[in-house]
Parts: structure tokens; sequence; C-alpha cells
């Protein structure tokens, strides 16, 4: 999901990944801001914001699970 693929269109472990890749991703690029100069800071935002994305979705089919069930 590198350029930020339709949630809607993957299944709930996929979206479970990529919200861990992503978490991971925010991790390191704190880590390259504490030990050396990050390239591009716009990459903290479009990650957070993918994250959230990803689990806006997760929690919307949640809900409606709960709902129906």
């Amino acid at each position: 999901m590198k350029n930020a693929t339709d949630p809607k269109k993957l299944s709930d472990d996929e979206i479970a990944l990529e919200v861990a890749r992503l978490r991971r991703k925010v991790l390191d690029l704190r880590t390259q801001t504490v030990t050396e100069k990050v390239a591009d800071n716009s990459q903290f935002r479009k990650s957070r914001t993918e994250i959230a994305r990803l689990l806006t979705e997760a929690n919307a089919r949640r809900k409606s699970r709960e709902v129906t069930a």
C-alpha cells in the first residue's frame, strides 16, 4: 500500500498488518530525527494520516458487525 490504497478493498488482517507497518515507519522516522537528519519531514504526517484512514475503516467495520449481531 505505497500510494494510499483504498482501505475498503483490504481485508481486516491486511488492515492490521498495514497499520503495524506504518506505526513502525513512524517510529523509525522518530529515531532518525534523533540520530540523523530526516530527508522528508512530510512523511510523518502522511504516515499518521494513512494510519488514521485505516483505523477509521477498521472501526466502521467493527461497529457494523456489532449492529448486525
